[in-house]
């Protein structure tokens, strides 16, 4: 029989050169090896094996013309990860970083995600090599309109539905259905984090950070705390951080850092709605550097990247939501010595393994970005069933159903932290342990092509 050793050899042999897939595929593995312990048929259908084969990647190249009317080449894809709960769902991210390891490793976690929404979502990930900043909106436009020339033929919403991701906002989203519109002469919810007026759903840019916050509710509520008056550090200044401070500062809590590529910033005195907004101007409308908010505010202070790092600072709560392997483990042990209460993940895999391994051995609660910020894909989820349904849910009944959602997360995990005698609050086995088997249920009721 194949032992579990083997299984993990076989996977990293098979998918060489690629860390962050690993990276992502050993975490879970870790997780569920008592279940494939206790349970041979996992083993004997190879269902781990077959959980992080894609069922598709699709690789191509897109051409565009610039302003200055020069041809660019860019390499387009799209990872169909698995369909055995439902279509294929995940953003696309416009980076430079995007190659197939870092597609593979969101697709991979895409897969748990969308299984512990409870909703009818099978897994994708996909994007291209493309940087927007400094590219004009016709420049975007043209590489969108590339992108879905290529894609269209495998998107649809019975088959695959992509969202926003890094570099891949309601802009873009507009652009790239606006293309599939004109290929297809159809109008249908094949992409979701649509603008309101056509085909849209409130709440969406919010999912994402306002369930993270949901989320670290619930797990301090079991400790018998609060987010109220908590100090609170959240790295990045996108959409997931923007929407999570402004969550944040609607429960009360202390604000005291956020960050971007350039750097990060420290106002001791704590962000308001007023200065929100600022931040939301400077990354929104101006695409600026975080550290002009410094230069507006007298007590902020803005520090370099590779100067020092947002988490030296002393907080009760801290959110990663930039990039993945964001915080490292000096950042973790810094983090416990300034005696930290909570870490959530709202960004995928911001942590690295051995910060994380760290983590779990202290106090710290630490509430893995899969079930932490599924918020956003739940959204999208829903957004999927008003298009289907043709009929728009209120803005108040959107929060209800997510913090419901969140909720239902949370409890799930707490659910299997008992029957599998895990450890208190090991929100991240749980989640993975729960979702494996979900999703392995479906897989092997369908046969060999589940």
């Amino acid at each position: 029989m194949t032992t579990l050793k083997q299984i993990l050899h076989f996977i990293k042999e098979r998918n060489p050169h690629e860390p962050e897939f690993h990276q992502a595929v050993e975490e879970v593995f870790e997780s569920i090896q008592p279940l494939l312990k206790d349970n041979g048929i996992y083993i004997r259908e190879k269902v781990f094996e077959r959980l992080c084969e894609p069922e598709r990647i699709v690789s191509f190249k897109v051409c565009w013309t610039d302003d200055n009317n020069q041809v660019q080449v860019n390499k387009g894809y799209r990872v169909q990860m698995n369909s055995a709960i439902g279509p294929y769902k995940g953003g696309l991210r416009f980076h430079p970083s995007v190659n197939q390891s870092i597609l593979k490793f969101l697709a991979f976690e895409q897969i748990f995600k969308n299984a512990l929404t409870g909703l009818p979502l099978g897994a994708g990930k996909g994007g291209a090599d493309f940087d927007p900043k400094g590219k004009s909106d016709g420049e975007i436009m043209r590489f969108c309109q590339s992108w879905m020339t290529e894609a269209y033929r495998h998107i649809g919403h019975f088959t695959d539905v992509p969202a926003g991701d890094i570099g891949v906002g309601e802009r873009e989203i507009g652009y790239l259905f606006g293309a599939y519109k004109k290929i297809k002469n159809e109008f249908q919810g094949m992409i979701t984090g649509k603008g309101l007026d056509w085909g849209g759903s409130h709440l969406r840019p919010e999912a994402t950070g306002y369930g993270l916050i949901h989320f670290a509710q619930f797990m301090l509520a079991e400790i018998d705390e609060a987010l109220e008056n908590k100090v609170c550090l959240v790295s990045g200044a996108g959409n997931v951080s923007q929407f999570a401070m402004e969550k944040l500062l609607q429960e009360k809590a202390k604000v005291v850092a956020f960050s971007d590529s350039t750097g990060f910033v420290h106002d001791p005195d704590g962000i308001n709605e007023s200065k929100l907004s600022y931040i939301k101007d400077i990354k929104n409308g101006q695409k600026k550097s975080v550290a002009v908010y410094a230069e507006k505010y007298k007590n902020a202070v803005f520090t370099e990247a590779g100067k020092s790092s947002i988490w030296s600072i002393p907080a009760d709560c801290a959110f990663p939501c930039a990039t993945q392997n964001e915080l490292t483990l000096d950042d973790a042990k810094e983090l416990k010595s300034n005696k930290l209460i909570l870490l959530a993940e709202g960004a995928n895999m911001p942590t690295t393994p051995d910060a994380i391994a760290f983590i779990r051995k202290t106090r710290i609660l630490y509430g893995p970005g899969k079930a932490a910020n599924a918020g956003g894909v739940a959204v999208s989820g829903l957004e999927m069933s008003q298009n289907r349904l043709g009929r728009y849910w209120t803005k108040s009944d959107l929060e209800k159903e997510l913090r419901t959602l969140m909720k239902t997360i949370q409890e799930n995990c707490l659910v299997t932290i008992h029957d599998y005698g895990l450890k208190e609050h090991d929100y991240l086995n749980a989640a993975n342990m729960s979702a494996f088997v979900k999703v392995s249920k479906a897989m092997m009721a369908q046969g060999i092509f589940g």
